[in-house]
């Protein structure tokens, strides 16, 4: 990718041909984070599914491609519309569910790698949600017999440094025609 957007893995590169360059600088940038937050779990000894979770964050908006008025405006409908199109283009269910749940990470049933996503969606722009970052510190708490309050911490060092680069990403992301 031009511009200095991050690459996509070439799985989800594919699936997003014809699709804005926005929409595709934005997974790239969110792709990239999610590198970063899975380089500071492995650091924590947490079991996570590394390709699914990278996989994720590369086709978490790709329902964006069908409602593209969501690409400048809030909205959920992309959501299920992106999880039926991986499911249409024989995308497994297991990489194809971060399209619908990036979204809803408080639902039962949530796995870290779902909380991966969404942490690594909302952490490229800077933007912090309590809810999501408390569900996440008990699973690296528990994989390195720690306490909370010191992977909070910790997440929370690791969170303010890929803040301090949302600049970098929102200029990256806005420099790119969103049609």
């Amino acid at each position: 990718m031009t511009d200095g957007a991050p690459p996509l893995p070439e799985a989800a590169a594919g699936l997003l041909a014809g699709a804005p360059p926005r929409l595709t600088a934005h997974l790239g940038l969110v792709h990239e984070v999610a590198g970063t937050i899975l380089d500071w779990c492995a650091g924590y000894g947490v079991p996570v599914d590394r390709e699914a979770v990278l996989f994720g964050a590369a086709t978490h908006d790709i329902g964006k491609i069908v409602h593209r008025e969501e690409l400048s405006a809030p909205g959920s409908l992309h959501e299920r519309a992106g999880y039926e199109l991986l499911l249409a283009h024989g995308v497994p269910e297991r990489l194809a569910r971060f399209a619908r749940t990036h979204g809803s990470w408080g639902e039962p049933g949530t796995t870290v790698e779902d909380l991966l996503v969404s942490l690594a969606d909302k952490a490229w722009k800077d933007s912090r949600v309590r809810d999501l970052e408390d569900r996440l510190v008990a699973r690296p708490a528990r994989a390195a017999g720690r306490e909370n309050w010191e992977i909070f911490l910790a997440l929370d060092d690791l969170l303010a440094g890929i803040g301090a680069d949302a600049p970098r990403r929102l200029a990256v992301q806005a420099a790119h025609p969103a049609a």
